[in-house]
């Protein structure tokens, strides 16, 4: 058996909550960090069925994708629907666990696993998360403090480039200043051209870091007046982000590749859906888990063939389609994201081999009736 609080951090590390979306809830509903954990059960929704599932089958923790308190709640009374869920869960020492628009823009996320049961292979996000922006500051330093001031700068966060630390890249150079009245200068005199061998070191640091970084550079830069110039790097584009693109190993038709979607995907009363000429070649494809209408004007921009998601609605998609874009095919929510619940086990069982683990099969689809 393992701990809760171990769970939680091999789930935070595959899908790091700082990549939810501002406006979503992710991570522990409920439960003991400090409790054991030797059963886990995977599901989409945490449902009354699959709760149910999960508290016969003796599981201590449930893991979903769709936040079970996503808008705020007044109240958790055993009498309102979700209460009575959570009552039962903590009742049954059992946790809740969910990783939402995390587990969609990590790396591998939803649309990886996705894109993997359609017979895709993937290329890259459809809409990139940028890798946070950088600060580059310059530093000229006599030569006889560089080591001084670059350990300072590095206490402060500064020289970090993935898995290195204390990175830093300096050259020789001359400095030259004029004192004037009221300077305090540690080096020449007053109304008197100075030049001093130095070193411009320069070091990487996030933008949080500035105030800290700055503090360090003052307190160990021997001038009173340090010279320095702080440069923001542009954002740029990284393997994360919502959505996918991917390309099928042979072209097909829009009607075939509708069809390898049904087969792919777990059956629903929903079904599989296209809109588009039925005889398209489709060969690159974007997919999207959950509900993607918001990203079809990034399907279009991506001069993808299809775009493959959920949700899709009348009006959109005829606009979509009349705009020229791409053809669009619609699977049921729940069906687009259960592939991830096996992705999220896969990821648990590797890191933590001593737990028992399971995917529900349940099927979370609301829809029951077809006419």
């Amino acid at each position: 058996m393992t701990d809760l609080a171990e769970l939680i951090g091999v789930l935070d590390a595959a899908y790091p909550p700082k990549l939810a979306e501002s406006w979503d809830s992710v991570g522990l509903v409920c439960g003991d960090p400090a409790q054991q954990v030797s059963k886990v059960l995977f599901a989409v929704d945490a449902t009354a069925a699959v709760v149910d599932e999960a508290i016969a089958w003796g599981a201590q923790a449930l893991v979903v994708h769709h936040p079970l308190l996503l808008r705020g709640v007044d109240s958790v009374a055993a009498d309102t629907p979700k209460g009575a869920l959570l009552h039962r869960l903590i009742r049954a020492d059992c946790a809740l666990f969910s990783a939402h628009t995390n587990a969609d823009s990590a790396d591998p996320g939803v649309s990886d696993a996705l894109a993997a049961a359609v017979g895709l292979t993937v290329t890259g996000p459809l809409d990139p998360k940028p890798v946070a922006s950088m600060d580059k500051w310059v530093v000229q330093v006599p030569q006889t403090h560089t080591a001084a001031l670059m350990s300072a700068l590095f206490a402060a966060g500064a020289g970090a480039l993935g898995d290195y630390r204390e990175a830093a890249w300096y050259t020789a150079g001359t400095g030259q200043f004029l004192p004037v009245d009221g300077a305090n200068p540690a080096i020449g005199a007053i109304g008197t051209v100075e030049t001093v061998t130095e070193d411009a070191v320069e070091v990487v640091a996030a933008p949080s870091a500035r105030r800290a970084v700055l503090a360090a550079l003052r307190a160990a830069h021997p001038y009173e007046e340090p010279a320095y110039h702080v440069t923001e790097c542009a954002p740029l584009p990284s393997s994360l982000g919502i959505g996918r693109i991917g390309e099928l190993a042979e072209p097909e038709t829009l009607r075939e590749f509708t069809e390898r979607v049904g087969n792919g995907l777990p059956r629903t009363v929903w079904g599989v859906r296209a809109a588009g000429d039925p005889d398209r070649v489709i060969e690159r494809v974007a997919v999207c888990g959950g509900a993607g209408d918001s990203y079809l004007g990034a399907a279009i921009r991506a001069g993808v063939d299809a775009y493959l998601t959920s949700d899709l609605r009348h009006h959109p998609v005829d606009e979509h389609l009349r705009r020229g874009g791409p053809a669009l095919v619609d699977a049921a929510h729940w069906a687009t994201e259960f592939p991830w619940c096996a992705q999220a086990e896969s990821v648990v069982t590797r890191a933590l081999p001593g737990l028992t683990t399971r995917v529900s099969t349940l099927r979370t689809d609301p829809w029951t009736v077809t006419g």
